[in-house]
């Protein structure tokens, strides 16, 4: 499928979960906050009801693209994930080569991916996309956003 974005079971059922939680819960509240600011008088003038409205668009907004993303959801189990090489479900550790230090992060889809995670790092990402493919073993040179090359050696390979 064209565009399709991989992930995993868990990815795919957080996903669902929040487009639930939009679809039923959120867009109750703010149908309620559009009812109580149209109370409020002169819809011109009334600040209320035009942010109830702005947050109205940006809940649907999320809603279409979560939707969108579901649709191309192409899902991979752990039994299809190879630890043989690194790839989206996989946790890779890594070595510094400059700084001999160790770091772990589990590949995710960008979708997926929890953007608040520090152990967590996507496909699309610099790291993450140098990353994929490599085995153990292997040194990976990365351009990061700051522009400075970084030199990784993969050390293992998990799920």
């Amino acid at each position: 499928m064209p565009g399709e974005i991989l992930m995993t079971t868990e990815g795919y059922n957080e996903l669902k979960k929040e487009l639930e939680t939009l679809r039923t819960v959120k867009r109750k509240e703010i149908a309620e906050k559009i009812r109580v600011a149209r109370g409020f008088g002169d819809l011109s003038e009334n600040s209320e009801y035009d942010e109830a409205k702005n947050e109205q668009a940006i809940v649907e907004a999320k809603i279409a693209t979560l939707e969108e993303q579901l649709k191309k959801a192409r899902l991979i189990s752990k039994e299809q994930i190879s630890t043989d090489v690194v790839s989206v479900g996989t946790t890779v550790t890594i070595l510094d080569v400059e700084f001999d230090e160790e770091m772990s992060y589990r590949i995710a889809s960008s979708v997926e991916s929890n953007h608040s995670s520090m152990e967590t790092i996507t496909d699309e990402s610099p790291v993450g996309r140098a990353l994929l493919g490599h085995s153990v073993g292997d040194e990976v040179e990365v351009v990061v956003p700051s522009g400075s090359m970084v030199r990784f050696k993969v050390v293992d390979i998990s799920l």
